[in-house]
């Protein structure tokens, strides 16, 4: 069983930055893709990004792309979100979930687990 909690979310003004944690329990941490995903008021729930088990391959959705990086740290089975030049349209719940073949997918059926949410509110 793995739990994920994600940290970091909150308000902040179009153009800010916000970095967003996410914190696995489990000893296997290390061998997971990890994604971020993200769901606005009324919508479908959609990618984000996502990282390989190494750390050496991230993907990002268009959106996001030269934005928002993603990284994690095994040792402290942590993922990251550190979002740059935020826009009142990546107003969401941002969920951090952990793939269990490590490839880090933009599918959302990929998924196994899945944290509760962290809440991103950008003001224009």
């Amino acid at each position: 069983q793995v739990q994920l909690v994600e940290s970091g979310g909150g308000l902040v003004q179009a153009g800010g930055s916000l970095r967003l944690s996410c914190a696995a329990s489990g000893r296997t941490f290390s061998s997971y893709g990890m994604g971020w995903f993200r769901q606005a008021p009324g919508k479908e729930r959609e990618f984000v990004a996502a990282i390989r088990w190494t750390g050496g391959n991230t993907y990002y959705a268009d959106s996001v792309k030269g934005r928002f990086t993603m990284s994690r740290d095994n040792a402290k089975s942590t993922v990251y979100l550190q979002m740059n030049s935020l826009k009142p349209e990546d107003t969401a719940v941002y969920y951090c979930a952990a793939e269990l073949y490590g490839l880090g997918t933009n599918s959302r059926s990929d998924y196994y687990y899945w944290g509760q949410g962290t809440q991103v509110t950008v003001s224009s």
